[in-house]
């Protein structure tokens, strides 16, 4: 292509052109030496703080999203006396998470955990039907010993 040939002669001649050093004063050079060191360091630093170890352990991790509330009723308060408590949970937790929560946030030792579901029930009030909402509920063993204070 003739149009772009002026180009390439441009190029050519920079090319052919002598590089001119020029000769760099005691100043410059101790600054571009000074930013060599602080590159340095910086460099230093950030692989400094990737050999250092995660602080969280992994049994802190518990989230509150599991449980809503605590359930009390007549059934429950008996079951405390065999350190078992009744908590109301969210429908998609598991037995796992809801371990990790209760330890998190009572501080206790948890054995096992049971989950049930409580259906819908059809409630009518004179004419108008209508529904009490179904839940679901985790009841938690903890160790002898240890309390939840729940009221």
């Amino acid at each position: 292509m003739a149009l772009f040939d002026f180009l390439k002669r441009k190029k050519e001649v920079e090319k052919a052109k002598p590089v001119k050093k020029e000769k760099s004063t005691e100043k410059e050079v101790e600054k571009s030496l000074i930013k060599k060191k602080t590159i340095k360091k910086e460099k230093n630093i950030k692989t400094d703080n990737l050999n250092v170890p995660n602080k969280k352990n992994k049994d802190n991790n518990f989230s509150y999203e599991t449980i809503k509330e605590p359930h009390v009723s007549e059934k429950a308060s008996y079951l405390t006396e065999a350190h078992k408590y009744t908590f109301k949970i969210y429908d998609n937790s598991n037995k796992s998470e809801i371990k990790k929560s209760i330890e998190g946030i009572y501080g206790v030792n948890v054995l096992s955990v049971n989950i049930i579901k409580i259906p819908a029930k059809k409630r009518r009030i004179g004419r108008t039907e209508g529904f009490k909402k179904g839940y679901n509920k985790a009841i938690v063993t903890i160790k002898e010993g240890q309390k939840i204070e729940i009221l």
